[in-house]
């Protein structure tokens, strides 16, 4: 027993045996991962659950600072645009009290005017002074009241709008003038190429001539008329035989009136109504060409009909044919001396229409394009579209 207790009071006087629990522990396994002691780790969680806390309520007042800043700032802008709209309300209300010469509580177009000149030290058209209290008379009555009225500088402004809008309207209108000017000489140069003017007396007798040519090849559908026995002593009818008789002395005397006229029609410099004749002409001649193909197969069809209901009918279809001639060349003749077209004619006349080279004939640098090549640019401009 004795032995036992001094064991243990010389095992109370030792020093407790040192541990490993401050050294930190390596594992050799997987990942080589650390192993701290517990106490290490809650000390270091609380250490940045403080430093969190303390940050967020860093961020908090900042931003608590910022909101007062910008609530200030706003103050003090609205305190600024508040003054600043009270200053001028004040010099609005002195500009009308010293524009307001009768007092009578509204300015008028003269006492604008004349306070405005006054201010400005500048003479106004009462034109712009008229703009200008369209611009600033809400009501509409015609003059300005208090509440309508605006600063000198708001005037100036607006003066000076109007100005630069009636330059840029001037300068418009001079643009416009100009390009008119060149439509219309380009309009007088496409009329003088073509010659469409009104056409003179001479022009007038000229246009009538080419009648001639249908009226000689027509002239053998007439023979049954003009052969009569008392037709001998008409004089109209003596000069269409020697008109007749010196139209076919000349060798291929159709065919020089047709390319004559023909070659004459396309000088654009001939008055138009010259070249519409000469080819209305060109169509009624060649129209003639029908009756005779007619006659004769009319002929070959009334073969064993007896000789005499044959030349009844014969002549019978050639005086309507000839006074048809007549009776459409007289239109063509008086309606031409009358110095207008004669283009009522069914199917000629359009097709004549057709051949003649009008203004819609030039492009817009004023250069001549036959309709045919019109024609086949509009294709092929149709073409791309496509």
């Amino acid at each position: 027993m004795a032995l036992t207790l001094s064991t243990t009071a010389t095992n109370a006087f030792l020093s407790p045996p040192k541990t490993n629990s401050h050294v930190k522990l390596r594992s050799t396994g997987p990942g080589n991962a650390n192993i701290l002691p517990p106490f290490q780790t809650a000390t270091t969680t609380a250490t940045t659950r403080l430093y969190n806390a303390e940050d967020d309520d860093a961020q908090d007042s900042e931003i608590e600072r910022l909101k007062r800043m910008a609530a200030k700032l706003r103050s003090e802008a609205a305190a600024l645009e508040a003054d600043k709209a009270k200053k001028l309300a004040e010099a609005a209300e002195n500009a009308f009290r010293k524009f307001d010469v009768n007092s009578d509580g509204e300015v008028t177009v003269e006492e604008l005017k004349a306070g405005l000149e006054k201010a400005l030290k500048t003479e106004i058209s009462e034109k712009r002074v008229k703009e200008l209290m369209d611009v600033f008379d809400k009501s509409g009555d015609g003059a300005l009241q208090i509440d309508e009225f605006a600063t000198v500088d708001k005037f100036r402004n607006q003066l000076e709008n109007l100005a630069r809008e009636e330059k840029r309207l001037a300068a418009e209108a001079e643009k416009e003038a100009k390009l008119e000017k060149e439509k219309a000489l380009l309009a007088e140069a496409k009329m003088n190429f073509l010659n469409e003017k009104e056409p003179t007396g001479t022009d007038k007798f000229i246009s009538i001539l080419p009648y001639l040519f249908p009226l000689m090849d027509g002239l053998q559908y007439g023979r049954f008329l003009l052969g009569a026995d008392d037709a001998g002593a008409n004089p109209l009818i003596i000069a269409l035989a020697v008109l007749y008789s010196l139209y076919r002395s000349i060798p291929f005397s159709g065919f020089v009136a047709f390319f004559a006229l023909n070659t004459l029609s396309g000088n654009p410099s001939i008055n138009r109504l010259v070249r519409f004749n000469m080819q209305q002409a060109i169509f009624i001649d060649i129209s003639l060409l029908f009756p005779s193909l007619i006659l004769g197969i009319g002929g070959l069809l009334l073969g064993n009909v007896s000789g005499g209901v044959t030349q009844l009918a014969g002549e019978l279809f050639s005086d309507v044919i000839f006074g048809t001639l007549v009776l459409t060349l007289g239109y063509c003749v008086v309606t031409s001396l009358l110095g207008k077209e004669p283009d009522n004619i069914p199917i000629i006349s359009d097709a004549v229409k057709d051949r003649m080279p009008s203004i819609d004939m030039f492009d817009d640098n004023g250069m001549f394009v036959p309709r045919e090549f019109r024609k086949k640019d509009d294709e092929n401009d149709d073409k791309k579209t496509d």
